[in-house]
């Protein structure tokens, strides 16, 4: 039935599945294995899963290596090299499992769809996290999707980090090599780590419209960068992304698309300080994008995010208040696409406008209760420039719906403004096993709150509920 859909979508969307795939869920950044190597429970680094405590944000920026387990090691001499290996190889395994159901579907113009998607597993994934060598550490993630029903590269990170002065200020500092922008963040603002941690998946309604930094070159660029953490307050880092996608050789074929023209830059700015018992972080963050939509050379589309972020944690007894934003505004250049007032043809892309703008707020708060209990609300809040050949599809083609064979998807206004409002419950009865609900209402969708589709399909029909387990181990 996929098949049959997909195989009438144009082309532009068919290359947008995967990366909407990757999206909708997020990796874990909770690794048993962590645990193994340090000797501390989970909640050490995490207040709830996978969102990290002051220790765990230094331990990830110390490169992944603090240890409290025996060790095979060697000091070497000058005919050999040193050696430093955990006695337990840094691997783990995560599930994660749902049940999730959309207000209604439209059965009457496309193929029979149910209204519940029961996936499991939603996600399985391995990962390879730990310490590599004394400075040097990983966090590598392979995941199984249901969706998509094979194995893949996940979000994956090799870092090395030291410590020292600059300035007669200490310092952290490092290298990363990471292949989805924003995952070398310690804070929960950025797109990679951001809120909501778990969603229902691509089988599921969600908005078209998105910034390219929130996960559409996820794993499928590489970026190797520096970042540093002076004074305990003040964090940098700056990453270049290059297009590496699977499946395609080296160099790459004609047939490539969305290969990145040169290198895209990722700058990260943040400062993070103690108020009392208090945290708060404050920061900017962006990325600039030249995109050649069909081939390895040519005309490139030009995208430039710029964003602020901030995180708020109040202590409150054995319970914390955690708030977190974050503001993105994206300009887009479409120099490589076609013009075109009305709709594009069948299997192209086009736009009405040579530049249009994208905004997107996403606001949350979680109240931990004495880390074994969370609830959590949010709004992802999506605006910008009214663009009709860009974010407008032909509604019907040979008597079939556009979208996935669960719901329409269309915008028949071309305008990208979306509000989504998610209410979360999470229960922890082990550190390791989080279960939860999830609710997610839409008071607009794809430009409007009814009919957005042209086809009489209102924006709170993909109001979505979800029960979940997630298992880490």
């Amino acid at each position: 039935m996929t098949s049959s859909i997909t195989s009438r979508l144009p082309s532009w969307r068919l290359l947008m599945l995967p990366l909407v795939g990757g999206m909708l869920v997020q990796g874990a950044q909770a690794v048993p294995s962590y645990a193994r190597q340090t000797g501390m429970p989970c909640e050490a680094c995490h207040t709830m899963y996978p969102e990290l405590t002051p220790f765990g944000r230094d331990f990830k920026m110390n490169g992944y290596t603090i240890t409290g387990m025996q060790q095979i090691q060697s000091k070497g001499s000058d005919n050999a090299a040193a050696l430093k290996l955990n006695e337990i190889p840094p691997l783990s395994l995560m599930l994660q499992t749902s049940v999730s159901q959309v207000r209604s579907v439209d059965k009457s113009s496309g193929p029979a769809a149910q209204q519940v998607s029961s996936q499991f597993p939603q996600q399985l994934s391995l990962f390879f996290a730990g310490e590599i060598s004394p400075h040097m550490g990983s966090f590598l993630q392979i995941t199984y999707n249901h969706q998509s029903d094979h194995f893949t590269q996940d979000q994956s990170e090799i870092r090395y980090a030291n410590q020292g002065m600059l300035a007669g200020l200490p310092v952290t500092y490092g290298l990363t090599l990471n292949n989805t922008p924003s995952m070398e963040d310690p804070w929960q603002g950025t797109p990679a780590w951001g809120f909501p941690y778990i969603t229902p998946g691509a089988a599921l309604p969600s908005p078209a419209a998105q910034p390219f930094i929130m996960g559409k070159l996820a794993q499928s660029v590489v970026g190797l960068g520096g970042y540093m953490h002076l004074d305990n307050h003040w964090y940098a880092d700056l990453t270049g992304y290059r297009s590496e996608q699977a499946g395609l050789g080296q160099p790459y074929t004609p047939s490539a698309t969305n290969m990145i023209s040169g290198v895209a830059p990722y700058m990260r700015l943040a400062y993070d300080t103690n108020i009392g018992d208090a945290y708060l972080e404050v920061g900017a963050y962006g990325m600039a994008i030249n995109q050649i939509p069909a081939g390895i050379v040519g005309k490139s589309n030009r995208m430039i995010d710029s964003a602020v972020d901030t995180q708020y944690e109040l202590p409150l007894g054995n319970n914390e208040l955690i708030v977190r934003g974050t503001y993105i505004h994206e300009n887009d250049t479409w120099n490589a696409l076609p013009q075109q007032a009305g709709l594009c043809a069948s299997g192209t892309v086009c736009s009405s406008n040579t530049n249009d703008a994208l905004n997107t707020l996403n606001l949350n708060a979680s109240f931990h209760f004495a880390n074994q209990q969370e609830v959590s609300v949010g709004v992802i809040r999506t605006t910008g420039t009214t663009d009709l050949a860009y974010y407008n599809n032909p509604q019907v083609v040979s008597g079939v719906p556009y979208g996935n064979p669960n719901v329409l998807s269309g915008d028949a206004s071309g305008n990208p403004a979306s509000t989504a409002w998610i209410a979360q419950y999470e229960f922890l009865p082990w550190q390791n096993v989080q279960l939860g609900v999830q609710y997610t209402a839409y008071t607009k969708f794809n430009g409007a709150t009814t009919n957005y589709d042209g086809m009489g399909r209102n924006a709170s029909a993909n109001d979505t509920a979800m029960i979940y387990g997630w298992f880490m181990w």
